[in-house]
């Protein structure tokens, strides 16, 4: 196999701010390729975060290495590979996890089916996904609600001294929507704890990662004292962090771009639910390509936030992701479905 990659300027439709710093205007994501001896091509989307090593500097820089990792093996070999990467380079998640996309989509296409089925799941059982409001004043986070006020699961930033303001905002314009609220590891247990009424006041379904990724003791006092549920997002990168959390947390948000491949990801779900915990699968801000690859584990899910590809000002792949009802748009297509998306300067198709 030959791979290629390039970079993805990705640039959001407005500034998207969390509760840690981070660039509110875009992210630079690395587009993998990888081209069978066949002709056959696979595509997938490394989505790098700061906060856990990478960048899209990172990415390409450990590309070529995996890329000599992979040049006698057949596409099929999923589980050898996704091994024989994690030995050659250790880390390095959102690199492994597009390669492992563009592997999936690779697979799939040769076998003229999507990925979803090949893995024998249901598309009708996928549950709708959250649109998330970045964090804002309260009179910017009632106008973006009042925007989203049709969407039925919103998803709010939090970690800000005004939260109780801004949700109130939020329930005023949107008062039956489903809310998650995420604090990225903003507050204390002790600060969590303060907040947990006027979150269950507003009606909040769960909150996720509210404290440090390290802070397990606090995680466990929180979850004994919270009538809300926790779900770790930031805590839980691997299969092998679901068992230290039992007890800790009520459930967990998988990522691509944490767990370094569709295979992790899928143990994650498969180790979660055996310890009776709720499965989540989430995205970075991300194109098309990117979702596309989480929209194949959407079935296994209890809970999906994969609006990443709907904060960008232009996005430049087409494929399977989140509708405007919240409804999950899966490939009919093989593989995952993803094609590029006409410019306003591509000439008009014949």
């Amino acid at each position: 196999m030959r791979l290629e990659y390039d970079i993805l300027e990705l640039r959001t439709s407005e500034p998207f701010h969390i509760a840690r710093p981070s660039d509110p205007h875009g992210r630079r994501n690395v587009r993998v390729r990888l081209i069978a001896d066949d002709g056959v091509s696979g595509m997938g989307e490394a989505a790098p975060n700061v906060f856990y090593g990478e960048t899209a500097e990172t990415v390409a820089a450990v590309l070529p290495r995996y890329a000599t990792v992979m040049e006698e093996e057949d596409p099929f070999s999923l589980a050898r590979i996704e091994g024989a990467l994690e030995v050659a380079v250790r880390r390095n998640p959102a690199a492994r996890s597009a390669i492992s996309a563009a592997l999936h989509d690779l697979a799939g296409k040769r076998l003229g089916q999507p990925v979803w089925r090949l893995w024998g799941l249901d598309p009708a059982t996928a549950p709708l996904s959250s649109f998330t409001l970045g964090m804002a004043g309260p009179e910017e986070t009632r106008e973006k609600a009042r925007q989203a006020a049709r969407r039925p699961v919103l998803k709010i930033k939090v970690g800000r001294p005004d939260d109780e303001a801004r949700l109130a905002a939020i329930r005023d314009e949107a008062p039956d929507a489903l809310l998650y609220v995420d604090a990225n590891t903003a507050w204390t247990a002790k600060e969590a704890l303060g907040h947990m009424p006027m979150l269950e006041a507003m009606g909040v379904a769960f909150v996720e990662q509210p404290l440090h990724p390290d802070d397990h003791r606090g995680l466990r006092l929180l979850r004994r004292r919270a009538r809300l549920p926790i779900v770790a997002d930031e805590s839980c990168e691997t299969a092998t962090d679901v068992a230290r959390l039992v007890g800790a947390v009520d459930g967990i948000n998988i990522k691509l771009a944490k767990a370094g491949s569709l295979l992790e990801a899928r143990r994650m779900a498969e180790m979660a639910r055996a310890h009776g915990l709720i499965v989540m699968l989430g995205c970075m801000v991300e194109s098309t390509l990117g979702i596309a690859a989480a929209v194949q584990l959407a079935p296994l899910m209890d809970y999906l936030d994969l609006d990443g590809a709907l904060l960008l000002a232009e996005d430049p792949h087409r494929g399977p992701g989140m509708n405007e009802d919240g409804s999950i748009r899966f490939n009919a297509e093989p593989g995952l479905g993803v094609t590029p998306a006409a410019r306003a300067d591509d000439p008009p198709a014949h």
